[in-house]
């Protein structure tokens, strides 16, 4: 409808129809609006995709901690004492500060061109590697819980039980490489997966919440843990009576991915990258991982469509726990093989939620993440050696979570564009006040 008649002296009666000018022309009474060109619509997608966003937030992170590198820097506060007199040496300091700390992140983590040799320059990038490779293991067993709309924070009492399932089957085997090192990895990770387990099954008989059973299992698998490595003849290393286990039988650790020159990093890294391709496969692209997705989206429908939800429950957390228990053997099989305590986890249990979230629940997603924390975790002891408090490191990884958390908090702070539902979300509320006012 054009909103017009024609009328008598209408210039276009009579014309075939392939001659009259299109409805939304000017002709008609309408103005055509051309759409947008193809390099807008390019940008616009791009500032609102998720990548960028992610790209943004460990920016703005590094900003603020640059911020508090100079805040906590001695010659800063010194040189700030006498600001208004000499404003040039506060900036020289702030400065000499923020480039210093983050030129040891980068020299820690990725390349160190002070080293004597080749091999001394390239260390930290396989250091970065060999502490990322639990991350990403066990990030990739929340990530995977997450697809599925479970919040898996278990994944520290799921190491835990892998551990002493490896300690408990594995250890006080004499068997040769071949078998011993496959073996222990395997306790591991069935170790991991039972205990997951119980968190699905609890889950889908008893509809409790897997948070809850999640936290307690923690608690439940450290204190059991503790008792094991105290207790002479389990898990306690023979003739002490320190809280410490034995140490892994040499054949049943991972050997060196390029040698004694890179110590940190192991063939643990090449299973990481296996489960992630793995995970990867299973997810995206089977029919167990598309029903897995399909819960997650909305567990009514899934039900609805045949699939059986409390089922997939089950695989989830069988799945997120043996990834966990492939963290923990990361550990034990690779960078602590001197005899494990209750601590084994090494907080990685819980920065597995922060990679998982940082990678947007994505398998490559995850594995990138974890690789990026892993070289935050590696170049802080270069930091620490400039005097950086390593919890600037910390708090470095809590802002790019945070950031990342909250898209419309960057949005506005870079001046991007809202999505599409952001801005129905504020047509609605535009919508609703005048309602209310009217």
């Amino acid at each position: 409808m054009t909103g017009t008649t024609p009328g008598p002296d209408d210039v276009t009666k009579g014309l075939p129809p392939e001659q009259l000018p299109p409805v939304n022309s000017p002709l008609a009474g309408e103005p055509q609006i051309p759409p947008p060109p193809r390099t807008n619509v390019f940008f616009k997608d791009l500032l609102r995709g998720s990548a960028f966003t992610t790209i943004l937030a460990i920016v703005l992170a590094m900003i603020v901690g640059g911020i508090l590198i100079a805040f906590t820097d001695e010659d800063v506060q010194e040189a700030a004492g006498y600001f208004f007199s000499r404003p040039g040496d506060t900036f020289s300091a702030i400065w000499q500060a923020v480039y210093g700390g983050y030129e040891a992140l980068f020299r820690g983590a990725v390349f160190n061109p002070r080293g004597a040799d080749f091999a001394a320059q390239i260390r930290p990038l396989t250091s970065s590697l060999g502490f990322a490779a639990p991350l990403i293991a066990a990030g990739l067993g929340v990530a995977l819980a997450f697809r599925v709309g479970l919040f898996n924070i278990g994944a520290r009492g799921q190491m835990l039980v892998g551990v002493m399932f490896a300690g408990l089957f594995a250890f006080n085997l004499d068997l040769p490489f071949f078998l011993h090192m496959p073996l222990t990895m395997l306790a591991g990770i069935i170790g991991g997966a039972l205990w997951g387990g119980i968190v699905g099954v609890l889950k889908a008989r008893t509809g409790a919440h897997e948070v809850i059973l999640t936290i307690m299992l923690n608690y439940v698998a450290y204190y059991l843990l503790l008792w094991m490595i105290r207790t002479p003849g389990l898990l306690q290393k023979p003739g002490t009576n320190q809280p410490i286990s034995s140490a892994t039988p040499e054949t049943a650790q991972f050997p060196e991915l390029f040698g004694a020159a890179f110590p940190l990093l192991d063939w643990g890294f090449v299973m990481v990258i296996i489960a992630t391709i793995a995970v990867w496969w299973i997810v995206e692209f089977s029919s167990l991982g598309m029903r897995l997705r399909a819960v997650g989206e909305n567990p009514h429908a899934a039900r609805a469509a045949g699939i059986n939800v409390k089922r997939i429950y089950v695989y989830a957390m069988l799945f997120a726990g043996g990834l966990a228990g492939l963290a923990a053997m990361s550990q034990i099989q690779g960078s602590v093989t001197s005899g494990f305590s209750g601590s084994i986890d090494a907080g990685i249990g819980f920065d597995a939620i922060t990679v998982a979230l940082l990678g947007r629940s994505r398998a490559w997603g995850t594995f990138a993440a974890g690789i990026l924390f892993g070289a935050l975790k590696s170049g802080s002891f270069s930091m620490q050696a400039q005097g950086i408090p390593v919890d600037i490191v910390l708090v470095v990884q809590a802002l790019i979570v945070l950031f990342i958390a909250a898209p419309p908090l960057l949005r506005a702070v870079f001046f991007l564009p809202k999505t599409d539902v952001e801005k129905a979300a504020k047509a609605r509320a535009k919508a609703a006040k005048k309602a209310v006012v009217a």
